[in-house]
């Protein structure tokens, strides 16, 4: 092996291939597709786990039991130091105000208040579920928390 001849041909930006643009490109007539086939059509693409006609590997492998994780609740968690650090003394917090200052997406099902961090500010949250901990540290803040169904 010569050192100087190991990064020959290699190109760091290849052109990209020009194809249907006539037979002195080498890429016309069937653009690289070949002849007939379920490839040379338009639209065609292997769906997910397809192995070519064989059994494929999700069906050979014997299944067992429930996963309840399609029907489940997405409940989305916020923390009390959140709430410190987004809202001033006295807000009023409800599930619409999480989601318009981006601290919850707009999709989920419920949202719960953790009770991670400080809270010094007096807040009326308004949610889903919280935590003990949660209730504690907002009741000691002298605020208020309240369930929404």
């Amino acid at each position: 092996m010569i050192l100087n001849d190991v990064h020959e041909g290699i190109q760091k930006r290849k052109p990209r291939k020009r194809i249907g643009r006539g037979p002195g490109s080498g890429h016309g007539k069937t653009s690289g597709r070949g002849h007939k086939g379920f490839y040379s059509r338009s639209g065609s693409s292997r769906r997910r786990g397809f192995e070519g006609g064989q059994m494929p590997l999700f069906r050979r492998v014997a299944k067992r039991g429930f996963n309840n994780a399609a029907f489940a609740d997405t409940v989305v968690i916020i923390n009390v130091g959140q709430l410190e650090k987004a809202f001033d003394d006295g807000a009023e917090i409800s599930v619409d105000t999480l989601v318009s200052k981006g601290l919850v997406p707009s999709r989920h099902d419920a949202v719960k208040v953790l009770g991670d961090g400080e809270l010094t500010k007096k807040f009326v949250v308004k949610a889903h579920r919280f935590s003990r901990s949660a209730e504690e540290k907002i009741v000691a803040a002298s605020g208020k928390f309240e369930r929404v169904v």
